[in-house]
Order: C-alpha cells, then structure tokens, then sequence
C-alpha cells in the first residue's frame, strides 16, 4: 500500500501565516515529478507550532491539490491520545488516505501505555495508520514487541515510519510482523539500507527539493536495479546529510526559497541558519546542480 516515494511536506509561510498558494504549488511539483505520496502536518511540515485550525486547513489543502492523484497520509498524532484520535477523526473526514501517528512524545509512557495509545486511536477510525517512530525528537521509542503486537491486533495499523537510523531495528520488525506490515525509512541517508533489509519505501525531506531523484533512488531498487539506486544514493549522500546540519525543516525551507518556492521562514522557536550553516547549503545545493554554480 505505501510503496514508492512520499515527500514529508513543509508547510510554507509568509508574513506569520500558512502561505497556501505556495503549498499548493508545491504539491503540484511534486506529483509532476512522480512522488507516490504526500505528508502534510508531520515534523517537517511544523506541525507543534500549527494551531488545530491551521492543521486541519493544511490537511484540507493538500487533499484538494492532491485530487486523488496521489496519496495523502496525514499527520495526526500527539502526546495526548484524546487529541490525537480528535485529530485522526477530522483528518479521516476530510478523506485522507492514511493518518501519519507519531510516538506519543514527552510523557515518556511505558511500552504497554504506548500500544494502549496506538490502539485507541486504530479504533476510533478506519483509515490505515502509519506508526512513526523518532526517538530523537520524541524521547522513546515504539518497542518491537509493541510495533508487532498493534500490527496483528489493529488491522488498520499497516505500516510503519522508522526515523531511529537502526538497521537491526528493521530486520527485526521485518522478521516479528505479518509480510503485509510494511516499512517506511524516515531518514533520507537510510533509505537504500533500510531497502535491502525489507523496507518498501520512504517519507522524505529531501525530495520536499528533489523529488525526482529520490522517486527514481527508490524506484530503481524496487525493480530490481541495485546499482542505479546505489548510485542515486552516493551522489546525493552528503547532500542528504547537509539539509540536516541545523532542525528540520530550517534548511529545506532555505534550500526552497533559493529556489524561488517560498519563503525561508519558520515559526518559532525554530528560527533562520547561520551564515556558515547557509554557505554550506548554498554550496551544496551548487555541487549537486540542484542551483547553478556560482
């Protein structure tokens, strides 16, 4: 069901306020470039600074821009499981195609508060869910055991987003979880291991600015062409790792407006790169021809 490339969207802004001109027309380049998939509200797309009007607003938009000719998984998780099955509940109704839930961060709950959670909010919809576990950002992370337990006891629980970097972690959800269960690298840098181990695809940042590259990376090694995807993956490593060199979504919202998309801008706390941080992705972005060379 989630084979392929989705982009982890940004949300634009300009002025303070979510900018959906620019959305829009960033939802139409990605599908132009043949993104399986879009993911609006997740991390990338700021979802904590978003007021639940704005979420939803967000949610709406990329539903209409997307017009079907895409899927569309929808950020809708929180720390508190009333919000995040209040949320999951307005995002089904305005005809998602799946619902993007991440780990419930801060409360720090124990493995079995963690599946009570993921449970009540698989039985509050009927749309598939993606699990989305970032221990970085959350401070836990979804066991194994949980992950294959709400995989065999929700069946609306279809997949999972790993962000934890952790090769063994995927071999051992690919081997603990029924063969329909499927895996989504979270981390653009992982994303050809994690497809040798038995993932089928990734949400990604990098192709919120080269979507193309990224479809063709995963798309070569779902028809079984190692070596093509092998070589997406050198030449756009370091790229992959230079978006990352100050929080996301900063850098990919600097890269974009460099390319005439949007707006750098952010919502705090999160605020403008450096001056070196925005040399090295201006360079960046000139070495991999993504900008021309200076």
């Amino acid at each position: 069901m989630f084979e392929g490339t989705h982009t982890a969207l940004v949300t634009p802004f300009r002025d303070g306020r979510f900018d959906e001109a620019a959305f829009r027309d960033l939802i139409e380049v990605q599908i132009a470039e043949g993104i399986t998939g879009i993911v609006p509200v997740g991390t990338t797309g700021e979802s904590p600074t978003l007021s639940h009007e704005e979420h939803l607003d967000v949610i709406r938009v990329a539903v209409e821009a997307a017009n079907g000719r895409c899927k569309v998984i929808a950020g809708a998780g929180s720390n508190s499981t009333r919000e995040a099955i209040e949320l999951s509940v307005e995002a089904e109704k305005l005809g998602v195609d799946a619902l993007l839930s991440v780990a419930p961060y801060y409360n720090k709950p124990s493995p079995e508060g963690v599946y009570r959670h993921f449970r009540a909010i698989a039985e509050a919809v009927r749309t598939p869910i993606v699990l989305y576990s970032i221990p970085g950002r959350c401070g836990i992370e979804i066991s194994v055991e949980t992950v294959a337990r709400l995989a065999v006891d929700c069946p609306n629980i279809r997949a999972i987003k790993e962000s934890g970097g952790s090769m063994d972690r995927v071999n051992q959800i690919r081997l603990r979880t029924p063969a329909e269960f499927e895996i989504l690298s979270g981390d653009d840098y992982a994303t050809l291991q994690f497809l040798a181990a038995g993932a089928v695809g990734v949400v990604s940042v990098a192709s919120n600015i080269i979507p193309r590259e990224v479809v063709h990376l995963v798309g070569s090694w779902l028809a079984g062409k190692p070596a093509g995807a092998q070589k997406l993956h050198f030449k756009y490593y370091r790229f992959f790792q230079d978006i990352f060199l100050e929080p996301n979504p900063v850098p990919t919202k600097f890269a974009l407006a460099q390319l005439g998309r949007m707006s750098p801008e952010v919502r705090l706390p999160l605020c403008e790169m450096g001056p070196a941080s925005q040399e090295r992705v201006l360079a960046s972005l000139r070495a991999h021809g993504i900008l021309p060379a200076a």
